[in-house]
């Protein structure tokens, strides 16, 4: 089983992961709750078991929380697949949300338009790098920020060493926005972890 646990703690967040990329079981605790909700989506679309424990200083606001989970799940991601050797290294998804029809509207067909589309596509190449795009209706889901979606995918590129494309295509409501964003990643990313024979890299090796 590929299977890491790495531990931080500075002065604003006490961060526990473990990762298992063959999955396994889902538990999640940060104290923002919609982003404990987008975690279980990230874990349950990528097939990945995952445990996180994350005490962090929201008395101040929940960027640290946010960041840093994304710092630890990216570097146990990256100590979980090793020398990366064996796996399909690449992964792309679309995934739109649709639940909420009733005010999404309908296109010039009448045919009914999706709440939120979003975009995904990823290599583990051993070099990080992000490009997002998401901009969102509110500034605010529960008690977390629409905007520390960016900060989180970053930290989790730039520790986990895949090149990340992100973006999304239709944007309604923001739940459903980002939620369609972290499912997207996680397909992407669940796809490009599934074992391959050799190392997909004509150099033979991913650094």
């Amino acid at each position: 089983m590929r299977t890491a646990t790495v531990s931080r703690k500075t002065r604003e967040t006490d961060i526990a992961v473990t990762v298992c990329l063959d999955g396994g079981e889902v538990t999640v605790s940060t104290g923002i709750g919609f982003f404990d909700h987008m975690l279980e989506a990230f874990a349950v679309h990528s097939g990945f078991g995952l445990s996180v424990r994350c005490v962090g200083d929201l008395q101040v606001d929940g960027h640290h929380t946010v960041e840093d989970v994304g710092i630890v799940l990216g570097d146990a991601i990256t100590k979980a697949l090793g020398d990366k050797s064996g796996i399909a290294r690449y992964g792309s998804f679309y995934l739109p949300m649709d639940e909420s029809l009733a005010y999404a509207g309908v296109d010039v067909c009448g045919a009914p338009l999706a709440d939120a589309l979003a975009f995904a596509a990823l290599d583990i190449s051993g070099r990080p790098y992000l490009a997002y795009d998401g901009r969102f209706q509110q500034e605010k889901v529960g008690d977390y920020d629409t905007c520390l979606t960016s900060e989180f995918f970053r930290a989790l590129a730039f520790h986990a060493g895949i090149t990340l494309h992100a973006r999304v295509e239709e944007n309604g409501n923001a739940h459903h926005a980002i939620e369609a964003l972290f499912k997207a990643v996680a397909h992407a990313l669940g796809d490009a972890v599934r074992p391959k024979n050799g190392t997909l890299s004509t150099k033979g090796s991913l650094d």
